[in-house]
């Protein structure tokens, strides 16, 4: 292991790693990370996905990938390959240790059967409310069932008959008898198996009972050789009853470890309320740039390398928190400020004519790619005597510390000439500005050194001859409180933010931006960071999602708005 890797990564995890090697209680590390098939990943995942298997990388050891696949009935082929192509696309390879909760399931009916002629388990006919009520209360212990004291024998034909389909969903469960007046609710007859005759998107009809996940977890982690089972600290609860099916069954023992779980605010992780956004339309589907998913933040225009650079800031810790989305959007610009190709794009424009250049004047301008890496080179830039530039880069009448275009004043053009404001023209009907008339300065051309001349702005442009189209979108936070699910009195939908996303067509962009791939990310000056949309882009429709602003402009609305 490379001791300075080691050092990086050190957290409470590794220390009880290190003394589990160091005491012989294992002599390798096997991780895993066990995703339930019931939705895309979410950036709360990238921290598990992280953390798993780097550990495994750096001990030299392990890290399966295993879906946990126990409910058919909110599963689907679509998420297993959602997950699998989001976990590749994080940089991460479980290699040939691709398994399934579901190739074990022979397995686990033969362990439930020996926990049944252990006396440890039995076939419980009660109802679910039944159930429910009968467990008691965190201060109250629970009734014991009217079911607990069938027979060995009885027990097992009754799990035989629920194997062969000879009872409705629901008839019957089986339940393990552990302690109904423990203090610890999961330990007071957890179920271990349903009768659910749904069809396994693997298994198809074979089964029409199916193992509840804490059931199935633990068993499976032991049936892998498992050594360090790390989750989340909702399964903190569980280890208990983890611990207890394991050693009732006499089989190799994982240690489970709980760290706290990656919060984000102005967002939800709940995957049953992300589907919620997504079935009731609020958003366009589960890859819609708003959402937390990994699939939506690859749309957006994220980098695998800014998500893991993401989560090993946020680190690892046994207390929740909740953290700020700021950091996640520090994290895309720091690494795109040093990839991102920089071009002009003018996304609100205004015409604008400089009246002492020919109609027929045509220039091209040596533009630097990325400042922060010369080896990208430089570019043309097309200039003509006809440009586009953004309407908020005029005033009409200027306010004091406005130092863009406006009457009379003077400003740069980026990589090009100082312009004068000398005229406008406005729309008769509608006294809107529709151009602007303006005279250059032929001695001051960026890079030439002929004048010393200096203006307080600078501003973008793109000539309206050379310019292509592009529809742009906006993509903006999808909620407008910190925590969307704290008022109890509102469904958390009312929180959504009515200017999360704002599409913006016949946007002018330099021709250098035609042939852009899908995917490929640009820094428009002065804007933010834009990728090319790698679902609905095409050559017809160029399409730029916007994955971040070049600073963080929320937390200034935010507090202009209170």
């Amino acid at each position: 292991m490379d001791n300075a890797n080691n050092e990086k990564q050190k957290n409470f995890i590794t220390e009880i790693i290190d003394e589990h090697l160091a005491s012989g209680k294992y002599n390798k590390v096997i991780t895993r990370f066990p995703p339930e098939p019931n939705g895309y990943l979410h950036i709360g995942h990238s921290k598990s996905i992280a953390l798993n298997f780097g550990l495994a990388d750096d001990y030299g050891g392990k890290c399966n990938l295993r879906f946990d696949d126990t409910n058919p009935s909110k599963e689907d082929i679509e998420y297993v390959d959602s997950i699998k192509r989001d976990i590749k696309w994080l940089g991460f390879d479980w290699e040939e240790r691709e398994y399934y909760a579901s190739d074990y399931f022979d397995t686990l009916y033969e362990y439930a059967v020996k926990l049944i002629n252990k006396g440890k388990a039995y076939i419980d006919s009660s109802t679910m409310d039944e159930i429910k009520n009968m467990r008691g209360t965190p201060t109250e212990p629970g009734i014991e069932s009217p079911y607990r004291s069938r027979s060995v024998a009885e027990n097992l034909e009754m799990f035989q008959n629920m194997k062969l389909g000879k009872y409705t969903d629901g008839e019957h469960v089986l339940r393990a008898k552990i302690d109904m007046s423990s203090p610890n609710m999961n330990l007071r007859y957890p179920i271990l198996y349903r009768i659910r005759h749904d069809s396994h998107h693997r298994t198809g009809s074979k089964w029409c009972i199916y193992p509840m996940y804490d059931w199935a977890h633990g068993q499976s982690d032991s049936i892998e050789g498992i050594t360090h089972s790390v989750c989340t600290l909702e399964f903190e609860n569980h280890r208990p009853l983890y611990d207890w099916f394991i050693r009732e069954l006499e089989i190799h023992h994982p240690q489970q470890i709980e760290f706290a779980r990656l919060n984000l605010n102005y967002t939800v992780m709940s995957k049953r309320k992300l589907l919620q956004l997504v079935q009731e339309k609020y958003v366009s589907g589960w890859d819609d740039p708003r959402m937390p998913t990994i699939s939506a933040l690859r749309r957006r225009g994220y980098t695998p390398e800014s998500i893991r650079n993401f989560a090993e800031r946020v680190g690892v810790a046994k207390r929740d928190s909740i953290t700020d989305v700021a950091l996640l959007e520090y994290s895309i610009r720091e690494d795109l400020n040093k990839r991102a190709q920089r071009v002009m794009a003018v996304l609100n424009p205004i015409k604008l004519t400089i009246t002492n250049l020919p109609d027929d004047y045509f220039e091209e301008l040596n533009a630097v790619n990325n400042p922060e890496d010369e080896t990208m080179g430089s570019r043309k830039v097309p200039f003509s005597n006809s440009l586009y530039i953004e309407r908020e880069d005029f005033q009409e009448v200027p306010h004091k510390k406005f130092h863009r275009l406006s009457p009379g004043n003077e400003v740069r053009l980026r990589y090009a000439y100082i312009i004068k404001c000398e005229d406008i023209i406005k729309d008769p009907k509608t006294g809107e500005i529709t151009e602007l008339l303006c005279t250059y300065d032929a001695e001051t051309k960026s890079g030439s050194g002929k004048s010393d001349k200096k203006v307080k702005g600078t501003i973008h442009w793109v000539s309206a001859k050379h310019a292509i189209n592009a529809e742009v979108r906006l993509y903006d936070r999808l909620f407008t409180e910190e925590d969307p699910l704290g008022d109890k009195e509102k469904d958390f939908t009312e929180f959504i933010n009515p200017e999360s996303l704002n599409v913006i067509r016949e946007c002018k962009l330099e021709p250098f931006l035609k042939n852009a791939e899908p995917g490929s990310r640009f820094q428009f000056e002065r804007l933010g960071y834009f990728c090319v949309d790698i679902k609905d882009s095409s050559d017809d429709n160029l399409v730029f999602n916007r994955t971040v602003t070049l600073r963080d402009t929320w937390a200034k609305i935010q507090k202009k708005n209170n």
